[in-house]
């Protein structure tokens, strides 16, 4: 079965950094878009950024130059290295994968497969 487990969250100061890892397991890894995502308690869940099997990314506006998402397929898993984070940035975030959008840059939560979340607090 799909599995996907994150790690790396924490509380950091505004300014710093933090690297979120997602090791995932069940599945082609190799040939999967994954992606990251955030969901603050009563918001829709946001898409952060996305790679695609050949490595192609993407990323919201508000993350451009601050975060880089990566993969590593030889570990079946996807990174994404945050700086200059913001209070803003504070959110659970999730790894996913197989995710459809409900409208630009967002994302249902009933769609694809999902980690456990793991939480980011910026101060």
């Amino acid at each position: 079965h799909v599995q996907l487990v994150e790690s790396g969250g924490g509380s950091v100061q505004t300014g710093g950094s933090l690297t979120l890892s997602c090791t995932a397991s069940g599945f082609a890894f190799a040939d999967a878009g994954m992606g990251w995502y955030r969901q603050a308690p009563g918001n829709e869940c946001e898409v952060v950024s996305t790679i695609l099997s050949d490595g192609r990314t993407n990323y919201r506006d508000s993350v451009k130059g601050r975060f880089t998402i990566s993969r590593d397929n030889a570990k079946n898993t996807v990174y994404l290295q945050m700086n200059s984070l913001q209070p803003e940035d504070t959110n659970v975030y999730y790894c996913a994968t197989g995710t459809r959008l409900s409208r630009p840059w967002h994302v249902s939560r009933e769609t694809g497969w999902w980690g456990q979340g793991t939480q980011v607090t910026v101060s």
